[in-house]
């Protein structure tokens, strides 16, 4: 789980991870802010796909002394795009979409913000360990 900082509230939950096939990982994805919670029962990530999410906040954490602009991570129903802003904070905005391809399907983002050293360091650990098919089920 990923909580921001400027609001605990606000908070991004992975659970319930299963593994479709030798080179796919599939979990549930739950996000709260106030006044607001969705969830989305099946978003799967591939090794094979152009980045795989472990890596891309591992990168995230390695540039702990920012960048510009906006990078962004996505599959089919879940989006990630991150900024940095002054003071070594880094802000997640985790998007989910069940249907990508209905004009009249809904949309949930949230942000959460991470100190960019040693909090972000520990969630793409903490993801990393997830996704991995060595470990143990379970909830992040």
């Amino acid at each position: 789980m990923v909580r921001s900082q400027d609001d605990p509230t606000t908070q991004v939950r992975f659970s319930d991870r299963y593994f479709p096939d030798e080179y796919g990982t599939g979990f549930a994805v739950d996000v709260h802010a106030e006044g607001l919670q969705a969830r989305l029962d099946s978003v799967l990530t591939w090794v094979w796909g152009p980045e795989y999410l472990a890596d891309f906040l591992d990168k995230l954490a390695a540039d702990f002394r920012g960048w510009e602009g906006e990078r962004a991570w996505s599959t089919h129903h879940l989006a990630l795009r991150a900024v940095f802003r002054s003071g070594g904070h880094v802000g997640l905005t985790w998007t989910l979409r069940p249907w990508t391809t209905r004009e009249d399907s809904w949309e949930a983002s949230v942000t959460t913000w991470l100190e960019g050293g040693e909090q972000l360091t520990a969630f793409a650990a903490d993801i990393r360990q997830f996704l991995d098919r060595g470990t143990p089920a379970g909830t992040r």
